[in-house]
């Protein structure tokens, strides 16, 4: 059981003492640069299916 809270201590500190956590403007940065890719993603995988829709109804007309 003394492991336990010592592990528990331990990390406590970590988080508490020796984790450097970003500012806000770092975070909303961060959320920024995220949202922009998903939604490129996004966009590339939206062109590639319609492409390749365009493509199966020329290969499999009906």
């Amino acid at each position: 059981m003394n492991k336990i809270v010592n592990y528990c201590k331990a990390c406590y500190d970590e988080l508490a003492h020796k984790t450097t956590w970003p500012t806000r403007a770092e975070l909303t940065h961060s959320a920024m640069v995220v949202l922009s890719a998903s939604l490129v993603i996004a966009l590339v995988v939206f062109a590639m299916d319609s492409i390749f829709r365009a493509l199966m109804g020329v290969v499999y007309p009906g």
